[in-house]
């Protein structure tokens, strides 16, 4: 079985891709990030959910992202709420944080490198999402051609760094739906900017508001 690395932040998305990274036969370890959020209460989900899901092996990093601000989610700055389909979808909201997957994908490839691993995993998504530039499918291209002209692993061993997104082209609904046939808990997954400390979503940000049309228009119930 092939090793893999899949960043794993606690939400519904990333839960999804560890299930379906294991059942294609990866053996997993995942790797979540303390980075300064508001929502810490996500990281105890992530390591719920990397045990229940079979990751081998789960790993926090602590990086400090409230050093630069520039995002409701690491700086003092209000959480949009109640927005339109319209408004969610047009432009890249106050939620974006700065460079994030860039980061969280550069400590993913270290990872991968000391596991002699050459498979990295994220649950970026460019059909129903918030707008983010670096959940497209052109960032990914190009983080993955960085991966293989920046490691020993790649100019050297012989190595082919892949990036698996798979959930890249599919709408929210098609989530829902992949984390239901794979036996995702999907309850305990948390996806809101603003949780309650004890992990209730707010119902309101972007993030909620997008899960919510999900399971509607999946026909399903979200616990």
């Amino acid at each position: 079985m092939k090793r893999a690395v899949v960043l794993l932040s606690g939400g519904l998305d990333s839960a999804t891709v560890l299930a379906a990274m294991t059942r294609d036969g990866f053996r997993c370890h995942t790797l979540s990030f303390n980075y300064g959020q508001r929502q810490k209460i996500e990281l105890t989900r992530a390591a719920e959910l990397a045990r229940t899901l079979g990751a081998v092996e789960h790993r926090e990093a602590t990086i400090d992202l409230r050093a630069f601000g520039g995002s409701a989610l690491t700086a003092d700055i209000a959480v949009p709420k109640d927005r339109d389909e319209n408004a969610i979808s047009h432009g890249v909201p106050i939620t974006y944080v700065p460079a994030r997957n860039t980061i969280f994908l550069a400590h993913a490839l270290a990872y991968a490198e000391t596991l002699n691993a050459c498979d990295i995993a994220i649950g970026v998504n460019a059909i129903d999402y918030s707008g983010y530039p670096d959940c497209r499918p052109e960032f990914i291209a190009a983080f993955e051609t960085l991966a293989n002209l920046a490691t020993k692993a790649g100019t050297e061993g012989g190595a082919r760094f892949t990036i698996h997104t798979p959930l890249q082209t599919l709408s929210k609904a098609g989530i829902v739906r992949l984390a239901l046939e794979l036996g995702v808990p999907v309850g305990r997954t948390l996806s809101c900017y603003d949780p309650s400390i004890s992990g209730e979503p707010c119902a309101h940000c972007d993030a909620c508001i997008l899960r919510r049309k999900g399971f509607a228009e999946a026909g399903a119930v979200d616990r």
